[in-house]
Order: C-alpha cells, then structure tokens, then sequence
C-alpha cells in the first residue's frame, strides 16, 4: 500500500542531474538523476533520467518503465548478452548486481519501483 496518496506528472517534473563518474562513463558526458516520489510495500518509487552518452552501472533489483527518450541498455540475460531498446513503453526489470551498459541518444526518463 502507498505510505501517502500523492500524484505527480512524471514527463514534467524539474530533475537535477550531475555528471556520471568518470570510472562509469564509456561516451561522451552523460548525467543522472532521480526524484524519490514515494514508498511501497518498503520499496523506492521514484522517477530517474540520464542525459544523452553512455555508461556502465550495476544494478539494484527494480522494475522501471520507460516513459521519455531513446537508447539500449546491453546487459546479459540467461547467460546471454543481449540489446534491448529503451522508447517510451519499455518495461524492464533489473537484477541486483546485473552489470548494464547504457546507451542513451535522447535523454530517457523513466518511472522506477526499486
């Protein structure tokens, strides 16, 4: 159950973001940032974006959906390495500890239960 009722448009909210680690980054210059939104059964929702470039990450277990943007994430899937696109309507569930790589030509927002 939601800790509060609240509503929020995720396509219009104002996110900061700040340049992805160095260590992380594999093109260009590209930012991250999220805006917690609330909690659910113990877990984050919460709205996250990454500006255009790419980047390694690893993952924590969540279940976002793309609603904003343009790119694919490699990562592996039943020891096999897979691209997946990410437009507007992709879901996707990740694993903790899954290594990603992040490709991002538009900048993607997306919508996360983590």
């Amino acid at each position: 159950m939601f800790s509060e009722t609240f509503m929020a448009d995720a396509l219009a909210l104002a996110i900061p973001t700040e340049h992805v680690p160095a260590d992380q980054v594999t093109d260009g210059s590209p930012g991250t940032g999220s805006i917690p939104l609330t909690e659910w059964d113990d877990r984050d929702v919460g709205v996250w974006v990454m500006t255009p470039g790419s980047m390694t990450d690893v993952e924590t277990d969540e279940v976002c959906i793309i609603i904003a943007g343009a790119g694919v994430v490699h990562r592996t899937l039943n020891g096999v390495r897979v691209e997946q696109p990410l437009i507007a309507g992709t879901v996707l569930q990740l694993h903790s500890g899954e290594e990603t790589l992040w490709i991002v030509t538009e900048t993607i927002r997306k919508v996360y239960l983590a």
